[in-house]
Parts: C-alpha cells; structure tokens; sequence
C-alpha cells in the first residue's frame, strides 16, 4: 500500500541522516568531546556484576567523575564497554538495561567480563541506535501487510479508507471532578469503537483527564489497556497518576525520574518483591559459583581438567535455564495481573510484551510522536485513543528532506484533518490568566478557549496587566552569532535590569517561601548562557535565584511558572528570524505563565512574520505594549 511505502521510504532517509550526524560527532573526536556530548561515560568503575537473561552477563557501573556532565545514555539503548588501551579492539557491545544517576546497568553479549576489562581506564559509550529504527520499520511493513488484506477496521480507519464509528446509545457515567468538555472526551472514548481523540491545548487537563477515561475504560471492559507515550517523561507522569487513582500499574522499560514510588511500578521491582524470586536468587548464586570454579581452570590443563570445566559450564546452563523459566514465570503472572502497561512508543515491543494484544492503546502527547513509531503500539489493539496538540512541539527530526516529504505530519494531524466526528477539543484552562490565553486561543484554537475563573484574572498584584511586549525597535540592538547561535547581549541586559526591577517590587509583597516562580526563556542556547553570565552577576537578584529557571523552549513543554520571560534575541535590518518562524514553537513558550507574560523582541525584525505583527497589535489593544525607550 502506497500510505506505508511512503513512510517507509521517509524512515529510510531519516535513519540514513541520523547515522551521519551521529557519526560527524563520534569518528573524528576525542573521548573528552564525546563526553561533553554526552555520548560517553569515562572513566567509569565497574561496581558488580550478574548473570542475565539467556545466561549473558549484565555489569553495573558509575562515572567517577563528570558526574555533571548531561548525557543521552538511556534504558534500551545500544552501548559499548572499551578500555582506553585499545579502544579499537577492546570493547564488546551490549544494551543498557538500567540508568539512574551516575550508573548504569549494561547487558553485555557475552558471559563473563574480558581480561582487557582489568587493564586501562574503562567507559562506556552510545552506540547509533539502530534497534529503535528496526523497530520503526518492521512495524510498517507488518502494517502494510495487513493494510493490503483489507481487513483490519482501525487500519483502514487510520489510513483514510473508512470512517471511525461510535456506539451512540450508550450511556456513561459522568466524572464530577471533571468540566464539561472532558466528560465529553471521556463519552468519546468509551463510545468509540476503533477511534476517539482527544486534542488538548495547554493547561486544559489532558492528562487529568486521560486518567479518568483509562481509570472507566478498565472497568467498562474489565481489560488491560497498554497506554504509550514518546517520551519516558511523559510516560513517568501517566504511570503515576495512575497508581495514584488505584489502578496496579506495570512500568516497562525504565523511568528517567527515579523517585521511589515509580520504581515500585518497574517489572525489575516488582520481580524483586515476587515470592518466587528467592528461589531463583539462589539458584543464580549457586549457577555463578560454579562458573567461577570453572574458571580457576587456566590454559594449561589436559583432559580431566577440560572434562571437569566443562561440567562445571554445563551445570551452571542447566541451572540458569531453570532461572530463566522461573524469571519467565514471574514475568507473565506479573502481567497477567497488570491492569495498564505502560512504555514508550519503542520500549512498548520488550520482549516481555512483544506479543501481547490489547482491546485499546492510549498514546499520549501524540503531537510529538513520530508516526513510525505509533505503529509499533497500534498494531497491539483493536482500538486506538490519541491525545496531544498538534499546535505544540512537533517530533524532532533529523533529515530535513524527510521532514519536507512528510514525516513531520503526525499521524494525530492527519486523524484530525480525516476524522473531526472523532475528535474532542478540551476547551477550559487552568494555567493561565485569560490575557495571556487570549491570543493563543485565537490563533491555534478557532478563540475557543476559555479560562477557568479560579484563574482567569489572577494577577501577580491587584490592578497588575498579565501581558507584556517590551519592543527594542531602534534601539540599536544588534544581534551577534557564536557558532550556530545568535546572542544579543544588550536584550539581555534590558531582561535582567526588567526582571531586578521586577523582583524588588515583588520582594516587599512576598516572603522567600511563597515567592513567584519564574521562567527565563529563549529559543537560542547561546542566549542563555548570556543571560545567565548576567544574572550571576546582578547581587540584587541573588535572594530569589532559587525561584528562577533559564532554558530553552523545548525543556518547558508540559511546564508552567507564575512569570515568564522571553527573550526573542533576533534584531536585523534585513528581518531574518530564522526559527522564531516556527510558531508551534512560539505558542508553547507563550503558554507557560501563569500570571504575568514578558515579552522582549525587536517589532522591526520580528514583523517580517504576520503571527508576530498581530500578537504586538493584541499586546497594544490590552494597553501592554511599551517601548524599550520609554520603559529604560
């Protein structure tokens, strides 16, 4: 079917880009640059090690030092263990099973640790991730399959060949905790039969309200339901609402918030506490100690000694086959009794679930899945709930041929433009003031938005505007480029002599407990690290540096703080914006604050982009518009 040559072909492009890019930062860099690239731990102690699955050998590690240091080292990934000795040929490959912190558990292809692991200073490091994107693509190609027969309802639904249905009649409760338009998305989800939608913009109660539907859909069919996200972030926060409403949860894969009660959801835990565990502990032990035996026979033996090590290899086989059955055991009452699975889109094909079906599969924060990989958790169920917003973050992709092509259209904006009978628009907000909603709602949401009256007019002060466009136009303000980023130093000393006003207003009406959060926010890194030279060295703001954060748009979505800056850093005379032209982007930054929204940027360059000349003709109609020279 053409749908899945299609995407097949933009996977293939983009695994090819991917590689490249991974390989300009690998082939011709040093151990240190690969570190602060956070490719590579090193140097790292090996702590402990165990036998495995299938008898291979998991070791655990820490990084000794850098422990600072943000890294990509993930729960699934492929990775290597070298020594710097030989880096070239000291080394075997094998799979992070495990990350929190400073360590790290990997699974290696082997059953017991190299000699060279003895010699040199030891690290790991990412290998190019070639598994997710086998994954990716065995999951279209089996989809393909099944497109062509013509005989999978939710198949021809997604691919545009039917029309999704609803069993209308039914009736279904009503969720007092719950506004109006989210009992809708609850009915849509419990009357749909292969397809229902939930599109929620920011601050409207997605995941609240997810939870709800999860939490009837269980008992509506008394069914497991496996519910999937593209993040392990976004996977962490479901999971745990959802232990908290009661339901027994089963993590699969690893949590990257480690907090105590997410790691009770994990299988890893959750085997740990099964009653039959101790009996396989012992006999791991018992298989280990006759492979150490074993290995106390050196090179130079004759045939009984060889006869007797192989015994011994033998036995501790045996033994660790029965773990394996036993481990296998555990695994499948443990699932059997589950009530959601939980994973990412990727991790939701772990060989403890691989050939599981469910009745319906939940993808949250669909707006920033890529489609490829929603295909792995669809082609488990009969019935598929999707939520996101496609007017926030879309997936990051690398190949910009692909994206061009198609593969940045999410398949949560194509069931939208398909199925609108199946959609539903969360339209009430909790986050934020409604003149900060005001031209977000206008411009992605058809002005549908309301804000909730617990929110709506909450201000930092009595009588204070919540918007706020502070304009440099003319104010000679150049921008300069470091590397690939832009900076505009004297922007960024307009914000912090803003925000050192700001704070000292705030300091005579707040204690330091109750204080507002802020948020410093620009699209450029670079600009960043500027602001934040700045902010070290401004001592009236050194009281409230704990209630602020600076970062870049991306690490906000999901987030929420009382103010919100943002620093829009582009000023030339030739009106150039490069990504600010991005108003997805935009409209998440625009949408974090609570109470007051500061928005500093150049209107000359910045009108080069209508989306930017009507939020400054928005900002003057509410009188919160100032130029940067009569505010200085």
């Amino acid at each position: 079917m053409d749908y899945f040559k299609k995407l097949l072909d933009l996977l293939k492009g983009e695994r090819e880009e991917d590689r490249i890019q991974y390989q300009k930062l690998t082939q011709s860099t040093s151990i240190a640059e690969r570190r602060v690239n956070g490719l590579a731990w090193y140097p790292i102690a090996i702590r402990g090690s165990e036998l495995g699955r299938g008898d291979y050998l998991t070791v655990e590690v820490e990084r000794t030092t850098h422990p600072d240091i943000s890294h990509q080292l993930r729960s699934g990934m492929p990775a290597v263990l070298f020594s710097n000795h030989d880096p070239k040929t000291d080394r075997v490959e094998g799979t992070i099973s495990f990350q929190n912190g400073n360590r790290l558990k990997l699974s290696l292809l082997t059953d017991e640790l190299p000699d060279w692991s003895r010699d040199g200073k030891l690290g790991i490091e990412m290998l190019f991730d070639d598994k997710s994107y086998d994954e990716m693509q065995d999951a279209l190609k089996l989809a393909n399959t099944i497109a062509e027969t013509g005989k999978n309802r939710l198949v021809n639904i997604l691919t545009g060949q039917a029309p999704p249905t609803f069993h209308t009649e039914l009736v279904t409760p009503t969720i007092p905790r719950l506004n109006d338009s989210q009992n809708r998305a609850v009915h849509k989800i419990l009357t749909a039969n292969e397809l229902a939608i939930v599109h929620g913009p920011p601050g409207t109660g997605k995941t609240t309200t997810l939870v709800q539907a999860i939490k009837a859909l269980i008992k509506q069919d008394h069914k497991q339901v496996l519910v999937v996200a593209p993040s392990n972030t976004a996977v962490d926060l479901l999971s745990e609402k959802l232990h908290e409403e009661g339901l027994n949860v089963l993590r699969i894969g690893n949590p990257s918030r480690v907090s105590e009660r997410l790691t009770a959801l994990t299988l890893d835990h959750k085997m740990s506490e099964h009653p039959q565990m101790r009996e396989a502990k012992k006999l791991k032990k018992q298989a280990a100690e006759f492979k150490n035996m074993a290995h106390k026979y050196k090179r130079s033996f004759g045939k009984a000694e060889r006869d007797q090590r192989k015994a011994l290899f033998d036995e501790a086989h045996r033994i660790m086959k029965d773990v394996g059955n036993t481990e296998q055991y555990i695994i499948d009452d443990l699932i059997s009794k589950a009530q959601v699975i939980t994973a990412t889109l990727v991790g939701s094909n772990q060989y403890m679930v691989r050939n599981l079906t469910f009745h319906t599969v939940v993808i949250d924060e669909a707006g920033q899945a890529l489609e490829p990989a929603c295909w792995i958790p669809i082609l488990k169920a009969q019935k598929l709930v999707l939520a996101g917003d496609p007017f926030q973050l879309s997936p990051t992709i690398k190949s910009m041929e692909a994206a061009q092509q198609g593969l940045s259209v999410t398949l949560l904006e194509k069931c939208i433009a398909l199925h609108p009978e199946a959609v539903n628009l969360l339209d009430e907000q909790y986050r934020m003031h409604e003149q900060i909603m005001g031209y977000s709602s206008r411009v992605f949401y058809g002005n549908l938005l309301r804000a909730h009256a617990s929110v709506a007019t909450h201000a930092l002060f009595p009588g204070d505007s919540a918007l706020l466009f502070i304009d440099t136009a003319g104010c000679g303000f150049d921008e300069k480029l470091e590397g690939t980023s832009s900076t505009n130093p004297e922007e960024a000393a307009l914000l912090v002599k803003h925000l050192t006003q700001m704070v000292t207003e705030l300091g005579a009406r707040y204690t330091p407990a109750n204080f507002p959060s802020i948020a410093i926010i620009s699209p450029y890194k670079q600009q960043l690290a500027v602001l934040n030279e700045q902010l070290n060295h401004t001592p009236e703001i050194q009281p409230y540096r704990a209630s602020m954060s600076l970062n870049t748009i991306d690490s906000f979505q999901g987030q929420e703080r009382d103010i919100v800056y943002i620093s829009m850093t582009r000023s030339n005379d030739r009106q150039e914006i490069g990504f600010l032209s991005e108003i997805r982007r935009m409209n998440v930054a625009m949408t974090r604050a609570r109470k007051k929204l500061i928005v500093i940027g150049d209107s000359a360059t910045l009108s080069s982009l209508p989306f930017y000349t009507d939020f400054i003709t928005y900002a003057e109609s509410l009188n919160a518009y100032q130029s940067a020279w009569e505010w200085a």
